[in-house]
């Protein structure tokens, strides 16, 4: 049984009655009896929430940031129920509605919508369907709740696909699509035409030039159907928080720019995300279900608070990859950790591979080295002179094995990645 404020003004005016009417027991006594008997009328009368039928519809899947609906199909076989109807959701699925009124008569059916907007990425699973039917008279009724089961998947925001149209450009200038001075560079040979002075003389065609009987160039275009291995360390060091966002979600941001544009490259990509087991895996899937893929996978990656153990990282990349690939390390720029872990285990991958460490920089780095108004802010400066000279001596030792690093800002890390794919694209590196 559930009450209303109705009951409660009615046994106060009990109260009343007692004090001037019937100032004994009995009083008390009748009051309680009256309140009693009209309550629980008042709730055999109003509708059965238990005898509800219930169903789901609307969006099963959305981008972290954007809204989504999700229809609550409610059926009536019994008797009319009036009151609430509350659809509870977990409090990072962002519900906007308030409870839902309910007045449903007999036979009927009613469509109430809930309006989401998560907060996190992952599955969202709805609760309960809690109801509460009031009885006519407005003092009592009943509640009852129904696990009606439906998920909403919050979804990588893809923030950085704002670049892609500028880089799909550079991306047809390489493969000699546009009209350009300079034709595509790359080491798959594209077509024949005729010199002009300027050319590299070493991409003349003598034996063409013999057939044609005037001096003929080859060019060439980036090769295609070559394998991009993207790996994001979702361990301890993807955890901290850089601007607005865990690093972790910054590294999905550039790992999806990266495969949209591999893809429309004519790569093949992969994905793996990794600490000290694997939480995600997309292998080579179909051109146009990288994107689909790579989100959902990537939906429920949360950064654990281990060590991750970079053994197990080259392990999964050798034993996906056979022919030359691009493999790119989306992971932090800890001293401690890619010299202890990564640096002892990454021979393999570089005697195979081409290896591309992408970071996210903290740009309350610059802020802190910057600001030396007091002995603290001197401290502050000094530790953030000290952590940036570690990052930059890691660099130099990392460039040295022969791995190319980025070490950028959260709103540049996507971009500068992508853009150091398309400059060895052009290099004829892949």
């Amino acid at each position: 049984m559930v009450l209303t404020g109705r009951a409660g003004i009615l046994a106060a005016a009990g109260v009343v009655f007692v004090a001037l009417v019937m100032p004994s027991w009995a009083g008390v006594g009748v009051v309680v009896a009256v309140v009693l008997v009209v309550c629980v009328v008042d709730m055999l009368l109003a509708g059965s929430p238990r005898r509800l039928q219930f169903s789901r519809e609307g969006d099963n899947a959305v981008r972290l940031g954007e809204p989504a609906a999700v229809n609550l199909l409610v059926t009536n076989p019994g008797r009319r129920v009036r009151g609430l109807l509350r659809d509870a959701w977990p409090p990072s699925a962002g519900v906007l509605d308030p409870p839902h009124k309910l007045d449903l008569p007999s036979g009927e059916r009613r469509r109430l919508t809930t309006h989401l907007l998560p907060t996190r990425r992952g599955d969202r699973h709805a609760v309960r369907v809690t109801v509460r039917s009031i009885g006519p008279l407005g003092f009592a009724g009943r509640q009852g709740s129904h696990q009606v089961p439906w998920t909403v998947r919050a979804l990588p925001p893809f923030k950085s696909r704002k670049h892609l149209p500028s880089r799909l450009a550079r991306l047809r200038e390489l493969d000699g699509r546009t009209a350009l001075l300079v034709r595509g560079q790359g080491t798959e040979f594209d077509s024949l035409r005729d010199y002009v002075p300027g050319d590299d003389v070493r991409s003349i065609d003598w034996r063409a030039t013999a057939r044609r009987g005037n001096v003929v160039l080859r060019t060439w275009r980036p090769e295609r159907d070559r394998q991009v291995a993207i790996v994001i360390d979702s361990g301890r060091l993807s955890a901290g928080r850089v601007g607005d966002a865990p690093r972790l979600d910054h590294a999905m941001d550039a790992a999806l720019l990266l495969a949209a544009l591999a893809t429309r490259a004519g790569d093949r990509v992969s994905l793996l995300a990794c600490d000290s087991a694997v939480r995600a895996d997309v292998r080579r899937p179909a051109p146009e279900d990288v994107l689909p893929s790579f989100v959902n996978a990537l939906a429920n990656v949360e950064a654990e608070l281990v060590q991750t153990d970079f053994r197990i990282v080259v392990s999964q990349v050798l034993e996906r990859l056979g022919q030359r690939s691009l493999i790119v390390l989306l992971t932090g720029l800890d001293p401690a950790a890619i010299e202890e872990s990564l640096l002892p285990v990454i021979g393999p991958l570089l005697r195979r591979h081409v290896v591309l460490l992408a970071s996210v920089a903290d740009p309350r780095l610059i802020e802190l080295e910057s600001s030396r108004a007091d002995l603290t802010e001197v401290y502050n400066a000094a530790s953030a002179a000290r952590t940036r000279l570690d990052r930059e001596r890691l660099t130099a030792t990392l460039t040295r094995a022969g791995v190319t690093v980025i070490d950028e800002p959260p709103d540049h890390i996507a971009p500068a990645l992508a853009d150091t794919y398309l400059a060895l694209k052009k290099a004829g590196r892949l």
